[in-house]
């Protein structure tokens, strides 16, 4: 085990915490801690700010401008704030490193960068070729002499983070994989603790189950089986054929248990998936736990912490007065821009999500969005009168539209390079009620209570017991016109807007479980989370991108979105309903207590049932500890081993050619070589993966794939003029090349000749002096 390499790295991200925090005093400055949970992220995006522009230039120079850069801006900010809060530094700095450690355990038990069961080799070729690059953007591991097509902004900050320690791809890929995580699961602590305290409910309490619900909790699925399970075998046989649904899994027996089960919920119509059999035609609704088990470093993980960072930015514009103007404006035009830049070159399907936090914030903010204006236009924005809220909504719209443009702009080399374009397309086949209930229940049904309790706070018990029967019927309806998500989620959307926008609610006198808080605000910051998950679960059940695998990419990009807003929010929630829900008369109070207590206990551990169990599958092997990702090719992979730790010591980015792959297993006697010579090193070949297809076009991608097939096995003057053509160095030919092209000829060329023998594989070297012309 590398555990000098762990330390190395925790060291790095806690320093550059404790250096983003004095950064972040400004940004947060009415936050309890002024921010400190946020310190790591505001220091990543500033480091990663900078070395995306500059690294146009020289990468190497743009991240030691980066860190100069954060440096210069940490002195700044200690001059005009306080020192940064020990005791606060600590319990941030103890919340990461805990949840830092829980995923280099989990990676070190299972630290494999292999293709199957996700996207490892397209994360660890990214990291890879970003450590081979002078500039940006990377040169394509999978389709030599163009730049990359793929949004590759979070595997830029792990190669930044590699570069400053020094540290090898395969075990950087591990290290920064839990830093990652470590990122997000701080900032929902963070968060969540800051819109709590804010309400005078327990920040700790709040931040620890917004931690939780980020990093641990597991969807419905889980505990839904083992119920099934415990029921007699005729009962639950007969349950589940009532809703259509067969027992498989954990409700057909402990030991049938998988970890991936929970992540395919959502069935789609088998039609859309041209490339899927019926049995995976599924939408993918991952949760981080999941995600980080799984073990890709893919975009959709690497952008939450910041996803936070924004929504905490828009929480530090929520809690701004109204005469602090310029402030506001800052946060709204200056700091959530830069975030927004960054989600567009890391997770591009974040990055209108930015824009949408600002909007709801706006909208149901205290400050009226008018006093951003000039004193002279405050008049287009009148207090009050029928056109008061619609003039709200304009204004919001108007501040996301400019986050968006000046996002855009802090992205520009991207939309012009490596973005590929999608159709958006409407209407796909939509959730069900049962899948919706399954996947957003844990966050649904709190949320549901919550505003539950407080129309009984604002407006008397009888009134309330209408708008839950009111809740149940919309759920109903929607169910019954297949709008199963307006019916379920549109009612929280609908009630969290209402009750922002409607703050001084009288309280209600009538006698039962009403709710006195103590407070003035009938809600906070947390009915913002709300709206803005609502919205996007609503969203995607009439809008996706369209892919040849139906909207199954925009479901699974959008609800882990969805699941970090509303861990966030789910923290003060909970501890609200736990410690702040005072129902008139001694015994009704110890019942409400007792049993909202009793509820929340148990949704919590119920959702804690997946991590023990997939933990314990996970790590019931005894191979030795590792955060070596390509340690498992001696044993996997013997014949190619060598080979690939041979091309990896190459310099700088040589072009090779190999086998053009089909899927996603490295097969080799099935010609499926899964670009390994490639992916593992960041070497580029002609034709890599597949997925290239759908970055670029089948055409330019098929012709490619031709030309691989040409250069093994083709007449000797095409080869010759291809080799030239593609400039290739090295040519690979191993168990997956022999199993797909047969009888290869190209080594018979004068000029190309075997510098490297091992195992399976013989790689040849391209001399263009002695390669005659063709």
């Amino acid at each position: 085990m590398e555990y000098g390499l762990v330390a190395l790295w925790l060291a790095l991200y806690l320093l550059l915490a404790y250096v983003g925090a004095t950064v972040a005093s400004l940004l947060f400055p009415r936050f309890a801690d002024r921010g400190v949970a946020f310190g790591l992220p505001v220091a990543l995006v500033v480091l990663w700010l900078v070395t995306y522009v500059v690294g146009r230039l020289s990468l190497s120079a743009g991240v030691w401008l980066g860190l100069l850069a954060l440096v210069v801006a940490a002195v700044a900010a200690a001059k005009r704030r306080d020192p940064v809060d020990g005791r606060a530094y600590a319990e941030v700095a103890a919340v990461f490193s805990a949840a830092f450690l829980f995923v280099v355990w989990i990676r070190a038990v299972d630290p494999a960068i292999a293709p199957l069961a996700g996207e490892k080799f397209l994360d660890f070729g990214l990291l890879q070729s970003l450590l081979r690059a002078d500039s940006l953007p990377p040169e394509d591991m999978w389709f030599a002499g163009e730049p990359v097509a793929y949004y590759y902004g979070g595997h830029l900050l792990a190669a930044i983070l590699t570069r400053l320690t020094g540290t090898a791809g395969q075990y950087a890929y591990n290290l920064a994989l839990a830093g990652f995580y470590a990122t997000m699961v701080t900032a929902a602590y963070g968060l969540a603790g800051a819109v709590a305290a804010e309400r005078g409910v327990s920040r700790r309490l709040a931040g620890g189950i917004g931690a939780f619900a980020a990093g641990i909790a597991s969807n419905l699925t889980t505990p839904i089986r083992a119920l099934f399970l415990l029921l007699p075998d005729s009962l639950a046989a007969s349950v589940a054929g009532g809703f259509g649904y067969e027992l498989r899994g954990l409700a057909a027996g402990w030991t049938e248990f998988h970890y991936w089960d929970a992540s395919r919920v959502i069935e789609d119509d088998p039609a859309d998936f041209a490339t899927y059999t019926p049995a995976s035609a599924h939408s993918i609704n991952e949760f981080p736990l999941f995600s980080w088990l799984n073990g890709d470093m893919h975009a959709h993980m690497m952008g939450t912490g910041v996803l936070l960072l924004a929504a905490a930015l828009c929480f530090s514009y929520y809690r701004t007065p109204a005469g602090e103007r310029r402030r506001r404006l800052a946060l709204l035009f200056g700091a959530l821009p830069a975030v927004a830049g960054f989600m567009a070159v890391t997770n591009t399907w974040s990055f209108p999500s930015v824009a949408g936090l600002a909007f709801v914030t706006v909208a149901l903010a205290p400050a009226d969005p008018g006093t951003l204006l000039p004193d002279s236009l405050g008049d287009l924005f009148p207090a009050d009168g029928p056109t008061h809220e619609a003039g709200r909504i304009v204004a919001a719209l108007g501040v996301a539209a400019g986050v968006l443009a000046l996002g855009l702009l802090w992205s520009l080399p991207f939309w012009l390079g490596a973005a590929s374009g999608r159709e958006v397309a409407v209407l796909p086949d939509r959730t069900g009620l049962a899948e919706l209930v399954a996947v957003h229940g844990l966050f649904v049904l709190p949320f549901a209570l919550y505003l539950y309790a407080q129309v009984g706070r604002t407006l008397g018990t009888s009134r309330a017991r209408l708008a839950g029967l009111g809740f149940l019927a919309a759920v109903a309806l929607g169910a019954l016109l297949d709008i199963a998500a307006v019916g379920l989620v549109g009612p929280l959307l609908v009630g969290a807007w209402l009750f922002a926008r409607s703050p001084t609610l009288p309280r209600s006198t009538e006698v039962g479980p009403t709710l006195a808080d103590g407070g003035e605000r009938s809600v906070g910051f947390e009915t913002v989370l709300l709206a803005a998950g609502a919205g996007l679960v609503i969203l995607v059940e009439f809008v996706f991108v369209k892919e040849n695998v139906g909207r199954m990419n925009t479901v699974f990009k959008t609800y882990m979105q969805v699941w970090v807003l509303w861990a966030a929010a789910a923290g003060p929630v909970l501890a609200w309903l736990v410690t702040r829900w005072r129902p008139d008369g001694e015994t009704r109070r110890r019942l409400v207590r007792g049993g909202t207590t009793a509820v929340v206990a148990l949704l919590l551990c119920s959702t804690a049932v997946y991590g023990v169990l997939a933990l314990s599958n996970h790590t019931a092997g005894d191979d030795p500890p590792t955060l070596d990702g390509r340690a498992y090719l001696d044993e996997a992979h013997p014949g190619e081993a060598e080979a690939i730790r041979w091309l990896d010591r190459l310099d700088g980015r040589p072009t090779i050619v190999s086998a053009a792959p089909a899927g996603y297993r490295w097969t080799p006697s099935e010609g499926r070589g899964a670009s390994a010579p490639s992916s593992l090193t960041g070497i580029p070949t002609v034709a890599g993966w597949y997925h290239e297809a759908q970055y670029r076009n089948d055409t330019v991608y098929d012709a490619r794939v031709a030309d691989v097939e040409t250069i093994y096995t083709g007449e000797p003057a095409r080869q010759r003029e291809l080799l030239a053509q593609y400039d290739v160095q090295y040519v690979y030919e191993g168990p997956a090349e022999r199993a797909r092209y047969g009888e290869i000829t190209v080594q018979r060329l004068d000029g190309v000749e075997p510098v490297h023998r091992s195992g399976e594989v013989v790689i040849y070297r391209v001399n263009r002096t002695t390669l005659p012309d063709s």
